[in-house]
């Protein structure tokens, strides 16, 4: 056996300084300031996933491939809606909300509305959507604008940011699977990050 090079330096981990882990969800105040900061730039279109990746709750790898058929009929933006996942093959529903219909008539008053195209169209692609990184590129933008550590936030953070605060309001894991998508409940409680200590904080609000 080969004797370790004892003058070798370490390979340094592809992680190091870096947060690694579940991403956080947003706070209501971070979704006010990044809302206003993207009105006061006038980005329509980035206004418009903002505002849908929250509602969505979808994965980046789904967000992207949403069409306009999707969101909108007869020209006018779904309330609900539902698509199917890739990653599990399994349907998951959700809402559109005042600012978020507010936000896509307004792209899509700008962008066209054709019935068989992307919802959010790649620039440097014709005939594409934008891809996962560029997304993730999008989103760290929106995290760096308001001076928050693009390390601890991420795509992920916009999948559970509603969910994370359903939970908190309600306790109700099985709501927040259906939304989330998860096939097992296993599945949202190591997603939520839940712990003995939330169950027992939800307990404690129980009045016998």
């Amino acid at each position: 056996m080969g004797q370790p090079d004892l003058f070798r330096m370490p390979r340094k981990p592809w992680n190091a300084g870096r947060m690694t882990g579940a991403k956080a969800p947003l706070k209501p105040k971070h979704i006010w300031a990044i809302r206003q900061h993207l009105k006061s730039l006038g980005s329509v279109r980035d206004l418009a996933m903002f505002n849908t990746a929250l509602d969505a709750k979808l994965r980046g790898c789904d967000l992207v491939k949403l069409r306009l058929a999707d969101v909108a009929q007869g020209g006018v933006i779904r309330q609900r809606s539902t698509i199917v996942q890739q990653k599990t093959g399994r349907p998951v529903p959700f809402e559109i909300t005042e600012p978020a219909r507010e936000a896509l008539t307004q792209w899509l008053d700008l962008h066209g509305r054709r019935p068989d195209d992307w919802l959010f169209p790649s620039r440097s692609n014709v005939g594409r959507h934008i891809g996962t990184r560029q997304y993730a590129r999008i989103v760290d933008g929106w995290v760096r604008m308001i001076d928050l550590n693009s390390s601890a936030y991420g795509t992920h953070s916009l999948r559970r940011t509603k969910v994370a605060l359903i939970y908190k309001k309600t306790g109700n894991l099985r709501a927040c699977q259906l939304l989330l998508g998860h096939g097992k409940l296993e599945s949202t409680v190591r997603y939520l990050g839940i712990e003995v200590d939330d169950a027992l904080e939800i307990s404690e609000q129980i009045d016998l």
